[in-house]
């Protein structure tokens, strides 16, 4: 099934469009979205996720454990953006949701806490 939509009007709905690569211009939201991500961060953060981030499960030798070849092993989230405006949108909205994230590099926010990884579980974030 394809659906089409041709209007003037779709650039107001979607004010960042527009020409030139997303990560080289500004994206900001428009107060009428900032609005909506307000009252529904958890559906903002989930839909950042689906479309580029991932769960992940990172694993590393137990260095307390060297005979036991012991592996230790948790989930975390990776969220992968070349924008540093989307990045900070995906931040601010885990700020409200009190979701704990590191930036792991310039283009990569983690959120590997316990807790923080419980809680984008709960709200759907794990895709599958």
């Amino acid at each position: 099934m394809q659906v089409q939509a041709c209007n003037k009007l779709w650039l107001h709905a979607f004010p960042q469009h527009g020409p030139g690569r997303k990560h080289e211009r500004t994206i900001a939201l428009e107060d009428w979205q900032q609005a909506i991500v307000d009252r529904h961060p958890h559906e903002f953060v989930r839909g950042l996720i689906h479309s580029d981030g991932c769960r992940t499960t990172n694993c590393f030798p137990d260095e307390a454990a060297e005979r036991a070849r012991r592996r230790v092993a948790y989930a975390r989230y990776v969220f992968s953006n070349l924008s540093e405006d989307i990045r900070a949108l995906f931040c601010a909205a885990c700020d409200a949701l009190d979701v704990r994230w590191t930036l792991s590099n310039p283009r990569n926010v983690s959120v590997a806490h316990r807790v923080s990884v419980a809680r984008l579980d709960a709200i759907g974030c794990a895709k599958g």
